[in-house]
Formats: structure tokens, C-alpha cells, sequence
């Protein structure tokens, strides 16, 4: 486990978090934001900041010493959260053997990519082993794919990043690129989404990545493969691009500046999702994160209830049809982002919807 500062050391500028990406960071699609970023660009940050440690500090217990009210509104709205605690899921229905549904963290954190014992031994068992997008395997691939789709994530229309941001942002931007050894020309085409991904990355995680380790949804795939068993996706990383792109530009740039603001305090984000994450309590990440803002935080977000709904709530719907097919014929372990379990549109109520009796595996 690693150290954490007391709860007097938390940075007090916590209070001043734009509202906005207090819930983005915790729904970014990271494994696609890992493939994506550039070679270059990669060991360019990692290298700047390969030896700073992994020093977030657990929200909730700030939370707990300093807002004790916030703390139990946020865990009375995860507990009102259908299907919120728990990664591990039993599918099943009648005639068929059992698969599992398992909540994954796109992280290198060593304590989230070793698998529970209970998910340990459903993956073992398993024939078939799917996970959100294989096109995460094959990194050349996919880029050569991407180029019949550059519009996705580059500006094709002759305008730069710097061209689309006042005066006052666009050097916010180009110094937070500079202090991290990034040249802003390098970037100047990427859509802005793309470069809010690096930003809100922890130093510590991307020296991990820089360094080989495998986030756990790679981890899970690879070992499939040299097992034999048979890997499937339910997406392809075009439909992942077209979700984010299909959200306003207004929306990606403001989502790029606050993501700037809140850089340094994205260990501490980190480290209360990869907490709570082990804990199971997936349907208290995003209360927590939102109560530990300044007033107001909790209510509705301006733009978040679009970006919701395309990145998190058709994504679901999309991946519930396609897994269907998959648990019909029995015996699969599939792997997904655990903030697509819970809720009423989430994966676990969708499949009921199905017809499958899905149970938590404790």
C-alpha cells in the first residue's frame, strides 16, 4: 500500500476545482486516451516526470475529517445506486453454462492488475475472454486505421488548437505543455480531448506505462491469448473515437483548460478511485469526487449529462447487445470498465433487462 500524506497536507486549492471535470476524469475512455497518445509525446511526459511518486491522497478521508455530511450524502446516493458494489458478476440462464461480467480500471497500478481470487478462477475457467476493444492490442494497427478517420482526433479544417482558444487559455495551455517538455507544435492538431488525457494522467501512471507495465484490461487480454482462449471485442476503437467526437467542440476545449487547472490534483483522484475501486464501492466514485468540490458540485453539470449519455450510456446499450450473442453460448469472462456496471442503464441492469439473472459474486 502505498504512503499517504495526512489529512492536513491535502492541497487546500481543492475547493477551487472547476465543476465540470470533477466528473470527466473519473468517465475518460483511458485505454483508448493510452493507445492514442503519440510515442513521441509519451516518453516525452513520462520522462519529465518519471520520478515522482504515486502520492494521491484518499478523498474519502478527507472527506471524513473535514465534511463528514458530504461523506454520508455521497454514500447514501451510491447506496441508492442500483447494482453499485462489486466487480464480479455471475451471468447465467437457464440451458447454458455461467459467464461472468468483471469491472475493470484501465491502471498499472500492481494491486489492480492482480485479479481477485473469485475473478482469478472465473477467468481461468472461462473459454472465451472479452474485453471493451481489442484494437488496444495491436497499437500499429490502429493507428493506421485511424488515418481513413483523421478528423476524429486532429483538426482537419486548417485550424490549430492555439487558433480556437483565447488569448488568456492558450497560454495556460502552452505553459502546462512546456513545463511537461511537450512542444506545442507537436500537439497543435490534436483535438483537444486527446491532450486533456495526457494532462490528466498522474506523472506516476505514465511512468508506469513508459516503463512496460500493462494496464489490466491488456494484462487480461494478453493472458487470454497465450492460454488460447478465444479474446472478443465489443467495440472497435472508430466507435470509441466517434463518442468523443461527437461531443461539442466547445465542450472538449473547456473540458481541456479545467483539466490544466486541476492537473496536480489528479493523484488524489486517482487515488480515491483506485481505493474505492478495490473497496468494490464503484457507485460511491463519482459522489465522492463530486462532494469533494466546492458547493454546489453535486448538482448537475453544465455539459455532463451529454457527455453521460454518449460516452457512458449508449456505450453500455451498444456493448449489452453485443455481449448477449456471446453469454448465449456459455463460459466467458468479460472484462469492462467497472463504471459501466452500475446504475439503471448500466451494464448489469441491461443484461437482466436481457434476461439473464445476473447476481454479485461476494
Amino acid at each position: 500500500m502505498q504512503h499517504q500524506p495526512a489529512i492536513s497536507h491535502v492541497r487546500p486549492v481543492f475547493t477551487r476545482l472547476p465543476n465540470l471535470m470533477l466528473a470527466i476524469v473519473a468517465s475518460l475512455p483511458w485505454a483508448l486516451l493510452i493507445l492514442l497518445i503519440s510515442g513521441l509525446v509519451y516518453a516525452t511526459i513520462a520522462r519529465a516526470e518519471e520520478a515522482v511518486a504515486c502520492d494521491g491522497v484518499s478523498l474519502v478521508a478527507r472527506l471524513s475529517a473535514t465534511a463528514p455530511e458530504k461523506l454520508a450524502r455521497a454514500r447514501d446516493e451510491a447506496a441508492a445506486t442500483e447494482n453499485g458494489q462489486g466487480l464480479l458478476w455471475k451471468v447465467s440462464k437457464p440451458g447454458r453454462d455461467p459467464s461472468w461480467l468483471f469491472g475493470t480500471m484501465h491502471v498499472t497500478d500492481p494491486r489492480v492488475t492482480k485479479l481477485p481470487a473469485a475473478a482469478q478462477s472465473a477467468f481461468d475457467t472461462a473459454e472465451t475472454v472479452v474485453i471493451e476493444t481489442v484494437d488496444v492490442l495491436d497499437p500499429a494497427k490502429a493507428q493506421a486505421a485511424l488515418l481513413s478517420n483523421p478528423e476524429l482526433t486532429m483538426f482537419t479544417d486548417g485550424s490549430t488548437l492555439t487558433s480556437r482558444l483565447n488569448e488568456d487559455d492558450a497560454k495556460l495551455v502552452e505553459a502546462e505543455l512546456s513545463r511537461r517538455g511537450i512542444p506545442l507544435a507537436l500537439v497543435s492538431r490534436m483535438k483537444p480531448w486527446m491532450i486533456a488525457g495526457m494532462m490528466a494522467m498522474p506523472p506516476c501512471e505514465m511512468a508506469r506505462k513508459a516503463d512496460g507495465a500493462d494496464f489490466l484490461d491488456i494484462k487480461i487480454a494478453n493472458t487470454a491469448k497465450a492460454e488460447g482462449k478465444q479474446l472478443l471485442g465489443l467495440e472497435s476503437i472508430g466507435e470509441q473515437l466517434s463518442a468523443m467526437a461527437d461531443l461539442p467542440i466547445e465542450f472538449h476545449i473547456r473540458g481541456l483548460v479545467e483539466t490544466i487547472k486541476l492537473a496536480d490534483l489528479m493523484p488524489d483522484i486517482m487515488a480515491t478511485m483506485t481505493e474505492l475501486y478495490l473497496d468494490g464501492d464503484i457507485a460511491l466514485i463519482m459522489p465522492v469526487i463530486m462532494a469533494s468540490g466546492p458547493d454546489g458540485a453535486e448538482d448537475e453539470i453544465d455539459g455532463y449529462a451529454e457527455f453521460e449519455e454518449r460516452i457512458v450510456t449508449m456505450r453500455n446499450r451498444v456493448m449489452a447487445d453485443r455481449a448477449s450473442p456471446i453469454l448465449d453460448k456459455g463460459n466467458a469472462f468479460i472484462a469492462v470498465g467497472a463504471l459501466h456496471l452500475p446504475g439503471r442503464e448500466g451494464l448489469v441492469a441491461l443484461l437482466r433487462d436481457a434476461g439473464y439473472t445476473v447476481s454479485a459474486v461476494r
